[in-house]
This record gives structure tokens, C-alpha cells and sequence, in this order.
């Protein structure tokens, strides 16, 4: 029996059926511990092959079906490598607010060139437009123009007034798309008004961190009524970049990825190298600064908080 995985728990699985039925699956014995270095072999999007448990309403994963893609990152678990947070999108978009709480451009960097890394199309939705002054609309315009000169479509939403949810819905027509962000970002009040009747737990910001409470436990993909699928995860503090060797990385920066071939050295690091195109782009204001930042951060294996 096949079936798509709509919900993690940690040791528990719920799987949809290609006729349509729900199943609660466990992994079989072997199948965990067979060569796998993240914390969850099987992650929300998967495609796999079941079988019954005999005498039981329940089932057994008995195999993974090979992914087109999934998106990773560091596990907080040290014993482990990584973590797959969903598998098989057709985009992924990073909830983004400017305050309560702020999304850095760090993050947003790490998160896109994660999905670059992994051949996933990513995109911002910057929420909260409801709370923006006229300072914070003047701060998202510079924000828009950094992403949207490279090639990422950004767009403005106010989850809590229903402001351009009508562009959203017909962004997720028919896809697999990764929903992600910090805790707090208006993920849980945006899907609620996207999906109509879910009711989703929605949670305050907290005065004395300024950081959203974790609503989301587990990840879980939501059928959408416009067709395709939303995948809602929990709220993500930190976003360590993994398996992305120091000479691949300029190519997950599409403004350096785009100059490279330039650079008097093909081995060229875009750090402090004589004729490097990349550093001539910084210095003319071609490349944004904060991008330049990012992938020495990256490059260094620097702090992955926001």
C-alpha cells in the first residue's frame, strides 16, 4: 500500500492512502536505524510503502519512496546530523516580520540558500503589515529590493486584517509549499485564514523576549481548498546550514553565482582574492552588503541565530 506522510510526531507517522484513508504508521525495526543521519528518517512529504499491522488498525513504513527534494538543517540534537524538516516541495516560503519578533536578513539568508542548496524555489511573505509605521514600510522596501533584485519574489501580507491573501491562495494552487519562519511570525493565524475551519492554536509574543511562543509541535501538511498542499512547521529559532561544502556555496548566491566565471581564479573564495569579481561587485554596490555578510557568515561557520 502507498501513502503520503501528512503528519510527524516524532515516532508516530500519519499517512494518507492512495484510496484515501488515514493510517497511523510507526517505521519498521531496521528501516531507523539502516544508514540514516538525521534525527527522523521519514519526514512530512514522503512518499512511501506501507503494510498493515496484523490484527491492528495501524501500519508499518516499510520503505521510502525516492524524494525529488527536501529542505535540512542542523538538528539541536548533537548526536544526530540533521534534521529534515519536509521532503518532495514545489516552493518554500519564509514568514518574514520587521518587529515582534525580527527576522534578521542573516536568517533569511540561511534559509534561502538552504533551499538553493536543495533545488527548492523559495520566496518571502513579509506579514504584519497591519503594525508598519511609516519608517517600517520605508525598512520593507529595502528589504524587497535586496531579494527581488536576485530573483525572489517577495510579498506583503496582513494575516490578522486578510490583506492580499487572495495573491497567497493562488501562489499555493496546486503545490507542495513549506510554510517556515520564527515562532511568532503569524504562520498559525495565516494558514487559519487560508485553510477556513482549521483553527489553528495561535500564540501571544512574549513581552520579556520578544520572541512567539511555539505553537506548532509537530510538522504537518494540510490539504489546501484551492488544491495542493500547505506544510506547517514549528517555529524555527535557528537555522543551521549542513552538507554545503566552502567552494559550492557561492553557487546558492545567485549575484555570485552570476560573477563567478569572472574572477581571475577559478578556485577563487570571494574573500580577499586579487581580480575577484564578487568583491569589485560589493565594492560598486552591485552586490548587496548584507548579502556579503551572509555567505562570509556561512562560509566561517558563524552563529546560526537570528
Amino acid at each position: 500500500m502507498r501513502g503520503l506522510v501528512i503528519k510527524s510526531t516524532g515516532s508516530w507517522y500519519q499517512v494518507i492512502t492512495d484510496d484515501g484513508g488515514i493510517v497511523d504508521c510507526r517505521i519498521k525495526g531496521k528501516f531507523r536505524t539502516k544508514d540514516i543521519k538525521t534525527t527522523n528518517p521519514i519526514a512530512v512529504g514522503d512518499h512511501v510503502v506501507l503494510e498493515p499491522e496484523p490484527g491492528q488498525d495501524t501500519g508499518v513504513i516499510v520503505k521510502l519512496e525516492e524524494r525529488k527534494n527536501y529542505i535540512i538543517r542542523k538538528s539541536v540534537n548533537l548526536s544526530k546530523q540533521a534534521q529534515i524538516i519536509a521532503a518532495n516541495l514545489d516552493q518554500a516560503l519564509l514568514i518574514v516580520t520587521l518587529a515582534s519578533p525580527r527576522t534578521s536578513l542573516g536568517f533569511i539568508d540561511r534559509f534561502i540558500t538552504t533551499a538553493e542548496a536543495y533545488d527548492i524555489p523559495a520566496g518571502l511573505i513579509f506579514n504584519k503589515l497591519d503594525l508598519f509605521s511609516e519608517e517600517g514600510l520605508d525598512i520593507l522596501a529595502e528589504y524587497q529590493e535586496i531579494y527581488q533584485n536576485i530573483g525572489y519574489p517577495c510579498y506583503q501580507v496582513s494575516a490578522r486584517e486578510g490583506t492580499n491573501l487572495n495573491q497567497i491562495r493562488q501562489l499555493l494552487k496546486d503545490k507542495v509549499t513549506l510554510f517556515s519562519g520564527h515562532s511568532g511570525v503569524g504562520k498559525s493565524t495565516l494558514i487559519n485564514k487560508l485553510i477556513p475551519g482549521i483553527e489553528l492554536k495561535t500564540g501571544e509574543i512574549s513581552d520579556w523576549s520578544d520572541k512567539g511562543q511555539h505553537t506548532t509541535t509537530f510538522a504537518e501538511m494540510h490539504p489546501l481548498p484551492e488544491g495542493g498542499y500547505l506544510i506547517d512547521t514549528p517555529g524555527i529559532r535557528e537555522l543551521g546550514i549542513i552538507d554545503i561544502d566552502k567552494q559550492e556555496l557561492g553557487h546558492f548566491f545567485p549575484e555570485i553565482r552570476e560573477r563567478m566565471n569572472d574572477c581571475r581564479f577559478n578556485n577563487c573564495r570571494h574573500i580577499n582574492e586579487p581580480g575577484c569579481a564578487v568583491l569589485s561587485a560589493v565594492e560598486e554596490g552591485e552586490i548587496a552588503l548584507s548579502r556579503y555578510d551572509s555567505y562570509l557568515s556561512i562560509y566561517h561557520g558563524n552563529d546560526t541565530r537570528a
